[in-house]
C-alpha cells in the first residue's frame, strides 16, 4: 500500500511543479501539498 501512496505522491507532486510552470500558482501548491501529505514520510503519515 506505501509504494502506491509513493507513486501517487510523486504524480501529485511533478502536476503540481507543472501546474506552477503555466502559472497556475494556486492549483500548483494545492497538488504539490497533497502530495507530500499522502506520499509515505509525509507530514501526516510518517
Amino acid at each position: 500500500m506505501s509504494i502506491l501512496l509513493l507513486i501517487l505522491g510523486i504524480v501529485l507532486i511533478v502536476a503540481g511543479v507543472f501546474a506552477l510552470l503555466r502559472r497556475q500558482i494556486l492549483w500548483g501548491v494545492v497538488l504539490i501539498v497533497v502530495g507530500l501529505i499522502i506520499s509515505p514520510g509525509g507530514f501526516l503519515i510518517g
